[in-house]
């Protein structure tokens, strides 16, 4: 019997015809528009055809006016099913219950695994995971996207330099690459302190070891600062020389500042829709009735997708949230001596991400200015104050 399978959410059942105007009843049958399908004849001279569920009071009435017997044997399709489930209607409720719980926690965040950090960063990496949502309960599919979750971290702990998140079931699992911290080096037998870059001395404090230069001397690279041998004659030792030396240093950055600058933001304005894709289909589940992306002017879309599981398998079914939000066009326009504040400051910047917030900056010169091609082009000469101390080891007795 083809197309079974489109009959059984309507229903069929199978009609056994016996008597002489069984022959005559199904050509009746044929002209009311009433479908048979496999019939057949059985060995004991009945009639046997399957008709739909739709069909079977208009085959009563065909029946009736002829001289033979019907009568129903198999019932088949999703409304029987319907029925009989109904009469188990506590047990079709737990499997159903069963399903759905089931799925509901494979869909859930049950762990949060963090490895290769410290204590202190892992108690920080779990504060962070809390405020943006990430905790064990959560359904996967509400969370934040991978990568969303490595930029904020990233951006929110200064301790680490790489993050890695993946999701492993139900395991949130987080690898950590720690920024390396110099150490301050332990006192190992006697030692100079010496000059780790050209410099002019600004400031000293020495609390151990014999000071060989003074405030407003320059010094060299290498040039012993503060020596670990004192005394003289045969009151001779060697010590580790400890202490600090601050001195002024220079550098030399280029920087360029665009004159008019065209860029894009945010109006606040957002739309959220949220569907269930299989494949290029997409069901809509909430947000539909919403406002149309087609009212804003400019837009941009973000799509996030995650498929949903059931215990350890990916379903073929994905859940899929898109936001649509508004974006404004900026242009900003700058003067050429605004350009150059915004340069000095981007230099400024720029050393401080090279050097460390611990330096201070003193001076800055412009060195060379140039205005071509819409942008401004600076040469700063910048006086920096920072510690300059190298610590080596005293050679020979």
């Amino acid at each position: 019997m083809r197309n079974n399978w489109l009959l059984y959410f309507t229903g069929f059942v199978q009609v056994i015809a016996e008597g002489t105007g069984s022959e005559r009843m199904l050509n009746d049958c044929t002209r009311l528009g009433i479908v048979t399908i496999n019939v057949k004849r059985l060995e004991n001279g009945a009639i046997s055809f399957f008709i739909r569920l739709k069909d079977v009071q208009a085959l009563r009435k065909v029946v009736r006016k002829h001289e033979c017997k019907c009568t129903f044997h198999q019932r088949i399709g999703f409304p029987f099913l319907l029925k009989k489930s109904w009469r188990n209607f506590g047990f079709v409720i737990g499997i159903v219950l069963f399903i759905a719980i089931t799925f509901l926690l494979s869909n859930m965040i049950w762990h949060i695994e963090i490895k290769g950090a410290s204590p202190k960063t892992e108690h920080l990496i779990q504060k962070e995971l809390d405020k943006i949502g990430i905790k064990r309960g959560t359904f996967q599919f509400l969370t934040s996207s991978n990568q969303t979750v490595q930029n904020r971290l990233m951006s929110q702990i200064d301790d680490i330099t790489w993050i890695g998140v993946k999701l492993k079931g139900t395991t949130y699992s987080l690898e950590v690459a720690e920024k390396k911290k110099e150490q301050k080096s332990k006192v190992e037998g006697p030692r100079h302190l010496v000059a780790a870059k050209e410099a002019v001395i600004a400031k000293m404090y020495v609390e151990k070891g014999q000071p060989l230069v003074d405030v407003h001397d320059f010094v060299r690279k290498g040039q012993i600062l503060v020596s670990g041998v004192v005394g003289e004659g045969d009151k001779i030792r060697k010590v580790a020389a400890d202490g600090e030396v601050l001195g002024e240093t220079w550098y030399i950055s280029t920087v360029e500042v665009p004159l008019q600058t065209t860029f894009q933001l945010f109006s606040g304005k957002s739309v959220t829709k949220h569907f269930l894709s299989f494949r290029s289909f997409s069901l809509p589940i909430w947000g539909m009735f919403r406002n149309d992306e087609s009212e804003y002017p400019q837009y941009t879309v973000e799509r996030d997708e995650r498929p949903l599981k059931f215990l350890k398998w990916d379903l073929p079914v994905n859940y899929k949230k898109e936001t649509i939000r508004e974006t404004e066009t900026f242009h900003r326009k700058y003067s050429v001596d605004e350009a150059k504040r915004q340069a000095i400051a981007a230099g400024k910047n720029d050393l401080f991400r090279k050097l460390g917030k611990d330096v201070k900056i003193v001076g800055e010169k412009v060195l060379h200015e140039d205005v071509e091609n819409g942008k401004v082009r600076l040469k700063i000469h910048f006086q920096v104050i920072e510690n300059i101390v190298k610590i080596k080891r005293v050679q020979g007795d």
